[in-house]
């Protein structure tokens, strides 16, 4: 059967807007976890592992131990560097007509990102992830409006050290949304410069409008990695916006508390944004809070145990802060798709994460802890988000919607399937979702898990994005080649 996808155009983008307002912290007590964060930047410090890093540090007067590494940081400081770090700003696309503006009370959504492993979806077999399959990935991310931004859903597996260059040479030739990098290192972050430069027709028009954005996450327990903040130092510079990450583990990496481990990971996120205020002030950067849970038996990473506690405090913490917020939420412990667990979980936090307001958000397109790829999950986890987009929109309340003229001509004991009222609206109230296909005996739904392998099948082969133009395609070829001559051991 045919998915009857309509695979002409992709869909409209959909970020999650909730028309209903709510805040879950007060003043004080995010003012206690602040100053609980500036207290370990004083007194405990965070080791910066590059010596450009502690040159900068210095100059501007933090406090800095030459023997360890580690760098200590006076709030008087914090708040100055802090107070240069732009509150929202916009995120560029391909071609222009898909940008992101942070200031818009849209939270933007992506992928889960960089997973080990896809199940071959022409031979069934398990095996690591390659260019192509990232390429025929990306795809469908460029289709599906359920994803506003490209993240690397697969590593690009045989592509080497110089994978993460390739990544972007692969999103670019196969989508126009804006695409948030994985490039660590000095020197691969010029390359990616360098493409970005490209795209966005030159270094004027990146900083005004920056097709791509990077993730560099910290090290825990407080630490920031010379790769790391060395690539931050050189997007900073061209006006690339920087997303810090920190994935602070209860009671291995971090306090077993979870108040504790917040307060250690937002150490790290303000070290290395003050780092980058102080080079480059007034650069974009984006915090990413990302606790994770360790199974007390195995220490193994549990993605979402039913104690969800503090699950709304990193955004509003890092919007405390100032500073715009990405959120992790999704994902399942689950190796297969289409079981219950695999569907509970992504359910409950694609709830949830329409109220906490963060400007991204990666959710939905891998199991087995963030892992494994399949197109049936994919489709699958997007059914789940429009689910999720639906549930925080307000009804619309007006004399029509209201409907008392109907409900008077039809008065106690009648039926309203007549009425023309009901011919006009019956249908919003009953948009299928992937579970509710008719088979082809008109009278039972089909297998979801089918209908979803097939509908992401049709997307992975048969839709053809709008191309990169020539000439960009062929200057980011020649560039990914000059850094696999240089970078690749």
């Amino acid at each position: 059967m045919t998915s009857q996808l309509d695979l002409s155009r992709p869909q409209p983008l959909l970020p999650l807007r909730s028309d209903f307002k709510v805040t879950f912290y007060d003043r004080a007590r995010l003012d206690r976890y602040r100053g609980a964060v500036l207290q370990v930047l004083e007194h405990t410090g965070v080791r910066f592992a590059s010596p450009k890093a502690l040159a900068i540090l210095e100059e501007h007067g933090a406090t800095v131990d030459r023997a360890s590494a580690v760098v200590r940081f006076a709030p008087e400081l914090v708040a100055r560097a802090l107070a240069s770090a732009p509150r929202t700003f916009w995120l560029g696309s391909r071609d222009g007509d898909l940008d992101l503006d942070l200031a818009a009370g849209d939270t933007f959504n992506t992928t889960n990102g960089c997973g080990t492993e896809v199940i071959d979806w022409h031979s069934g077999v398990r095996r690591q992830p390659t260019k192509t399959d990232l390429e025929a990935i990306t795809r469908m991310i460029d289709y599906l409006g359920s994803l506003q931004f490209w993240w690397p859903n697969v590593a690009a597996a045989d592509c080497g050290d110089t994978h993460t260059l390739h990544e972007l040479q692969a999103a670019w030739d196969n989508t126009g949304k804006h695409l948030q990098g994985m490039v660590q290192g000095e020197r691969e972050a010029r390359y990616a410069v360098e493409m970005a430069t490209v795209i966005a027709g030159g270094p004027e028009e990146l900083r005004r409008r920056p097709p791509l954005s990077d993730l560099i996450g910290t090290v825990q327990p407080l630490v920031n990695d010379k790769d790391g903040v060395e690539a931050a130092l050189v997007f900073a510079e061209a006006g690339i916006p920087v997303c810090f990450v920190t994935m602070p583990t209860f009671g291995t990496t971090a306090p077993a508390t979870k108040a504790g481990a917040y307060v250690l990971g937002f150490a790290e996120l303000i070290s290395a944004t003050v780092l980058i205020q102080l080079a480059h002030p007034g650069a974009p950067v984006i915090l990413f809070p990302l606790p994770v849970h360790a199974d007390p038996r195995t220490a193994a990473l549990v993605t979402a145990p039913l104690n969800h506690r503090g699950l709304f405090l990193p955004t509003e913490l890092a919007h405390h802060f100032g500073l715009p917020a990405m959120s992790g939420y999704a994902g399942t412990d689950d190796d297969l798709p289409g079981t219950w667990l695999a569907a509970a979980e992504t359910a409950h936090t694609l709830m949830v994460a329409g109220l906490v307001g963060s400007e991204l958000m990666t959710t939905i397109g891998l199991t087995n802890r963030y892992q494994l790829f399949t197109p049936e999950h994919m489709m699958l986890d997007d059914d789940l988000y429009h689910r999720a987009a639906n549930a925080f929109k307000d009804l619309d309340l007006d004399e029509e919607t209201l409907a008392l003229d109907v409900i008077d001509a039809v008065g106690p004991g009648g039926h309203f399937l007549g009425q023309s009222h009901t011919r006009r609206h019956m249908k919003e109230t009953v948009e299928r979702s992937i579970g509710q296909e008719i088979g082809p005996d008109g009278a039972h739904y089909r297998n979801a898990l089918e209908v979803a392998r097939e509908r992401g099948l049709d997307i992975l082969e048969h839709y053809v994005p709008a191309p990169l133009a020539q000439d960009k395609a062929k200057e980011l070829r020649r560039i990914v080649a000059a850094a696999d001559a240089e970078l690749r051991n």
